[in-house]
């Protein structure tokens, strides 16, 4: 407990007497100062308990300006030592400390101001080891979270119990991973505009927000250049130093754990990418022994390959929600970049790859693209398939698809719709330029011909024209495209290109 002017009220042996009505009691107070100076303010620091006998309350003395000066540089209480120079306190060094706020004590002749002094530092000891106790016991219990199955979400919630608060830990793109309670979820939009600030700066970085209610901390954390999240906690009234020491505690330990498993920077990500190629190539057992010394499980079979594109921060945001996604289920996750791209490897059909689901609306503009479920000997056929389905994402409304849904829009659905235009329009006009100049409806000849797969007789009677006129509208197509309209090849290209996608 802080030592306040009330608690040394509370001391039998020291006989103190409060004189005055309004004045707070209940502040706490930082040291014992004696000075008979009438002003003694250059050599106080604020939140000082002053001790004097009053030699500077003389007759005609401004005892008014005096008590002003002591209440504006901090001070909380003033001791006045009666029996000396006051044989008791005048009354109006009483109205002028009620005016000001602050407390006036009198110390009777028989306790010696040292006395005093001795039981404020005995109080304050005691109260520095009690902090330092408690903020050591705090440490081992976050310590203790950190090592946890549960990894992050433990520690916040632990985070809160500890301060008496709420806590709200937000990956590296600023959405909330966890919070304690739930409910300190909904501060995260409030939140935002200090996030941004901290992104700006190099982590470890922080800011403290005061409200009438309460007191906010927020503090980003990360090593080197990228910073991994944030953590915002807040607290009814002022922070005391021993819970900011433990919010410390917590954002050194939320930085290890993130670092432990998250880091795709330098060596660590050329090993998971090395590890990836070599799982690519079917050396799964010689992978899993050192993917486990990175703390990684390799998922067992059948699995989902998820590929994320996306810039440095989306894909690094990414792995933060995966992995927090990991610590939930207790599900094991493989992650590694490869070339511009951030493959995840999990378990088919359970609830992490359910979980994953959510990634394009925790980390806003990154696609994923996610594979059908294969067993690791066909990891690379899976990691093709989350490719192009990440590739399709880009331009979906909601920034993921997954290969088995691709494959039943049709072939169209696989190719850029840009690309695929431009060589439709390179490759039919010659087909269109000679229709502009009247010499027959060769486009779509060739296209109702196609649909009837080459069939002359029910081609002609869709287009209301002889056999013969349709035969002779598709010679002259092949000359024109300078091409064998009995190709396979040629067939398949034309109808691309009379069918482009989007």
């Amino acid at each position: 407990m802080p030592v306040t002017v009330s608690s040394l009220l509370g001391t039998p042996a020291l006989a103190l007497r409060l004189h005055t009505r309004d004045a707070p009691v209940d502040r706490p107070v930082s040291w014992v100062h004696v000075s008979e100076l009438a002003d003694p303010t250059p050599f106080l620091e604020g939140g000082e308990l002053l001790l004097t006998t009053g030699l500077a309350l003389v007759p005609g003395a401004s005892v008014g300006d005096y008590v002003r000066r002591l209440a504006d540089s901090g001070v909380v209480a003033l001791g006045l030592g009666t029996g000396l120079s006051h044989a008791e306190v005048p009354e109006e060094l009483v109205t002028a400390a009620d005016a000001c706020g602050l407390a006036v004590l009198e110390v009777p002749r028989e306790t010696p101001f040292i006395a005093l002094s001795r039981a404020a530092s005995a109080a304050l000891a005691a109260d520095q080891y009690a902090a330092v106790s408690r903020t050591s016991a705090a440490q081992r219990e976050l310590t203790k979270a950190a090592l946890s199955d549960g990894g992050p979400r433990t520690v916040v919630e632990r985070l809160a119990s500890l301060i008496g608060g709420w806590a709200l830990l937000f990956d590296a793109a600023g959405s909330p991973l966890a919070a304690a309670p739930d409910g300190a979820s909904a501060r995260a939009a409030g939140l935002a505009e200090e996030i941004d600030r901290l992104r700006g700066l190099r982590a470890p970085a922080g800011g403290a927000v005061s409200l009438p209610e309460e007191t906010l901390l927020v503090q980003s954390f990360g090593v080197g250049a990228r910073t991994r999240g944030f953590l915002a906690v807040g607290r009814p009234g002022p922070f005391p130093p021993a819970d900011r020491h433990v919010v410390n505690a917590a954002v050194a330990l939320l930085t290890l754990r993130t670092e432990q498993f998250r880091s795709l920077d330098g060596a660590t990500a050329a090993l998971r990418s090395a590890l990836l190629r070599l799982l690519v190539a079917g050396q799964v057992a010689d992978v899993r022994p050192v993917a486990e010394t990175l703390g990684d499980r390799l998922p067992d079979e059948p699995l989902q390959v998820l590929t994320v594109l996306g810039s440095d921060e989306q894909r690094s945001a990414a792995v933060d929600v995966a992995a927090d996604a990991a610590a939930r289920t207790r599900r094991p996750l493989f992650a590694a970049t490869a070339d511009d791209a951030l493959v995840l490897l999990v378990d088919d059909d359970g609830p992490l790859a359910d979980q994953l689901a959510e990634l394009p609306d925790r980390v806003a503009g990154a696609a994923v693209g996610i594979s059908a479920p294969v067993p690791w000997a066909r990891l690379a056929e899976g990691a093709r398939q989350a490719r192009l389905a990440a590739e399709q994402s880009r331009t979906a409304p909601r920034r993921m698809t997954a290969f088995p849904d691709l494959l039943g829009r049709g072939l169209g659905a696989l190719l850029d719709p840009e690309r695929t235009r431009t060589f439709a329009e390179a490759l039919l006009a010659p087909l269109v330029t000679a229709d502009r100049a009247g010499q027959g409806d060769l486009v779509e000849s060739v296209r109702v011909w196609l649909a009837h797969h080459g069939q002359w007789e029910p081609a002609a009677a869709r287009l209301g024209v002889h056999r013969h006129t349709l035969r002779k509208r598709i010679r002259r197509a092949e000359e024109l495209l300078g091409r064998d309209l009995d190709s396979p090849g040629t067939r398949a290209e034309l109808w691309l290109a009379l069918h482009p996608p989007g």
